[in-house]
């Protein structure tokens, strides 16, 4: 067992941005939602052999488009979202995020600390990802499962609050859920899919926490400049695809509750587009595929040394750009299905699964 404090929080989202791969919510919101839960109480982080084979684990997690305008959120309705589904399901003996990000990292944290229930270092995906049924730890392949899910999200003085409890299968329980977001302005707390620890040792991202809080401390103790993108990328076994970079272009719309589009990144080596679906997608220079989902596509200011979210990568930024195979990142079982990336191509009508390598 682990207790987390204030250190805990600045490694956790720094790291978990970079884990983040462009999605996953911002370092900043992380950093304060982390704040406010070593303030409310003492989080604790617990592996999961610390935990009996028959406990149940409930995911939480935030979903929306993190550029959403009137997305609302307070770490409350992350509580109430909960305390819901505890009132449907009873004893929880673990808390684990559906993610790694700048936000998603530290899901669960302010929750474990007003409830007394351990965050579980075992995180349903140990990357961001744009997909419900990507961060289900491969539920969904079972055809008679359903989905037990409660959310909680939305401005009350706007007329945008919600509040839900809903099962069914997980397609259409991912679905209501994230028209739910949309309902309460792009962003909503989520509690679901309770297992049982067994089943987590054999589906979820064990470690990746505390990855996530190793990669921060090397990210914030290195200096400025491309160090801090090549230490990260020799602890992942990955490497720096472009060292500088400038930002010359973004392209982005908000479709559905995803923020979708596109980077043009420039070197003295040419022009490269690099696609989002929340997450960084793809990589490509004159056609040719550099990195495609699930491998880690991030990128780092050069001056902050902090990971940049898809939602805040700005014209005339610089850059350096991480690769990982996917491979060589704790990913959950939700990751391992190919029809899942189906819609990914759909959405960026660009080839995925010819190269998908996990």
């Amino acid at each position: 067992m682990h207790v987390l404090d204030q250190q805990s929080v600045t490694h956790a989202v720094l790291g978990g941005a970079l884990l983040g791969g462009g999605g996953g919510g911002r370092v900043k919101d992380g950093r304060e939602l982390g704040m406010l839960a070593v303030q409310a109480g003492m989080p604790r982080l617990v592996s999961l052999d610390e935990l009996p084979d028959d406990g149940t684990i409930v995911t939480v997690s935030a979903v929306g488009a993190p550029a959403a305008k009137d997305q609302f959120m307070t770490p409350m309705q992350y509580t109430r979202a909960v305390q819901i589904f505890k009132e449907r399901v009873g004893r929880i003996d673990g808390l684990i995020s559906c993610e790694n990000g700048g936000l998603a990292t530290v899901n669960g944290w302010f929750q474990a600390a007003v409830l007394g229930i351990p965050v579980v270092d075992a995180p349903a995906n140990g990357r961001a990802h744009p997909i419900g049924l990507m961060g289900s730890m491969g539920l969904h392949r079972d055809p008679d499962y359903l989905s037990s899910q409660a959310a909680c999200g939305g401005d009350p003085q706007a007329g945008r609050y919600v509040e839900l409890s809903v099962t069914a299968s997980l397609p259409e329980a991912a679905r209501i859920v994230r028209q739910a977001s949309i309902a309460a302005g792009g962003l909503i707390g989520v509690a679901r899919n309770p297992v049982s620890v067994a089943y987590a040792r054999q589906n979820a991202a064990a470690g990746a926490i505390s990855l996530a809080i190793e990669l921060g401390r090397i990210l914030d103790q290195a200096p400025a400049g491309i160090a801090a993108a090549e230490r990260a990328a020799e602890r992942l076994g990955g490497s720096v695809l472009l060292p500088e970079a400038s930002v010359k272009s973004v392209s982005l719309e908000t479709v559905g509750g995803f923020d979708v589009g596109a980077v043009e990144l420039t070197d003295r080596n040419g022009s490269y587009e690099l696609t989002f679906w929340n997450e960084y997608m793809t990589l490509e220079r004159g056609g040719e595929r550099l990195g495609t989902f699930p491998d880690l596509l991030a990128t780092i200011d050069l001056e902050t040394r902090v990971p940049i979210p898809s939602a805040d990568i700005t014209e005339g930024m610089q850059v350096a750009l991480l690769h990982v195979p996917g491979g060589k990142i704790p990913l959950g079982g939700g990751m391992r299905d190919p029809d899942l990336y189906r819609q990914v191509e759909e959405v960026l009508k660009k080839d995925i699964r010819n190269y998908i390598t996990v």
